[in-house]
């Protein structure tokens, strides 16, 4: 597995020196580049496309924590976060995904090779990433490991509704035939569905089919759930496969997407990630909800890309999405997090 791409922010010579000795001894870490403050930052962003930021907050014209904030909707980057103790909810609201205590006044610099050594930086680096990575890749054999999906996140779970037919085919048609088993619902009429698995999988390098009860999920294929039934992940025999059912509305809807994630949380857990895109009201934020706390990673679609900002906003309002995404970056995202660009 490749080396995770750092960019360290920080305005103190010093403090970026002794952050550079720690994150080198670890050889799971490369540093993409550095900055010195919040513009610089931006351009390397842009330029070098690291994994994950370790950035302190006394930086010149815009402090860390408010170009966190500022890059967050637009660049959903892990980010470490090194600044006052008192600055710690203010860091985690700007969207932080750890934090590190340190006092950056000029005397305390001078003893920051103590002070952080104790930090496990690079461990919190990994797992900003990664939160399992403890389990996953404690050594270059592990991390080997994780490139093989059908053992870590091996299921994606995909859901949609107005403007979704077009998201969905955006997001296969960036993916290829090496790409974990995706289940998915597209709110859609009973018949329509089949006629548009059958159009995603003439346009996409990945096979699309409408589902069946006891299709298994493999790699490379898209099951589509059919219009008239909900969707659900079961595991026969350590084997994920598909079970389709007719039943009441969930959520507003059959299929449901909040039927299908929820599916996956109870069947999956970690093993599985999660996208939520365009649509109206809420099915699926609630599901996407449980995958998260079930050790799912997710993803939900950005306001400026959806056509509607409906379900993808309530899953991130209650917390449910671990990056908020642009459509056109949806695919790459899960390469990235599979480790497979």
């Amino acid at each position: 597995m490749r080396g995770l791409r750092l960019l360290i922010v920080t305005a103190s010579l010093e403090l970026g020196r002794v952050l550079k000795q720690i994150v080198g001894r670890d050889n799971q870490l490369v540093i993409a580049a550095e900055a010195n403050n919040a513009y610089v930052a931006r351009d390397k962003i842009i330029e070098c496309k690291p994994d994950v930021i370790l950035m302190t907050n006394e930086l010149p014209r815009m402090s860390g924590i408010t170009f966190l904030a500022k890059l967050m909707p637009q660049y959903p980057l892990p980010t470490v976060m090194i600044a006052s103790p008192s600055l710690e909810s203010k860091a985690y609201e700007a969207g932080a995904v750890d934090f590190i205590p340190f006092d950056e006044s000029r005397n305390n610099i001078k003893n920051a090779a103590g002070e952080l050594s104790g930090q496990s930086i690079c461990d919190r680096l990994k797992k900003a990433v990664y939160p399992d990575w403890d389990k996953l890749a404690v050594n270059s054999r592990a991390g080997a490991a994780l490139k093989s999906n059908g053992k870590v996140r091996s299921v994606i779970a995909m859901g949609a509704s107005t403007g979704g037919t077009e998201a969905l085919a955006t997001v296969l048609s960036g993916l290829h035939k090496d790409i974990p088993g995706i289940v998915m619902v597209q709110h859609m009429p009973e018949g329509f569905t089949q006629m548009y698995a059958q159009r995603l999988n003439n346009e996409c390098e990945i096979t699309v089919k409408e589902a069946q009860t006891g299709d298994i999920v493999r790699k490379g294929q898209a099951l589509l759930a059919p219009g008239d039934k909900h969707l659900r992940l079961i595991k026969v025999n350590g084997v994920y496969q598909v079970e389709c059912h007719a039943g009441p509305k969930v959520s507003g809807h059959c299929p449901s997407v909040d039927t299908l994630f929820s599916s996956v949380a109870k069947t999956a857990g970690r093993d599985a990630i999660g996208v939520l895109l365009t649509g109206m009201g809420r099915d699926g934020a609630q599901g996407l909800l449980e995958m998260k706390r079930a050790g799912a990673l997710t993803i939900g679609q950005d306001e400026k890309t959806c056509v509607v900002y409906g379900m993808p906003k309530a899953a991130y309002d209650m917390g449910a999405v671990t990056w908020q995404v642009p459509l056109e970056q949806i695919a790459q995202k899960l390469y990235y997090i599979l480790d497979k660009k």
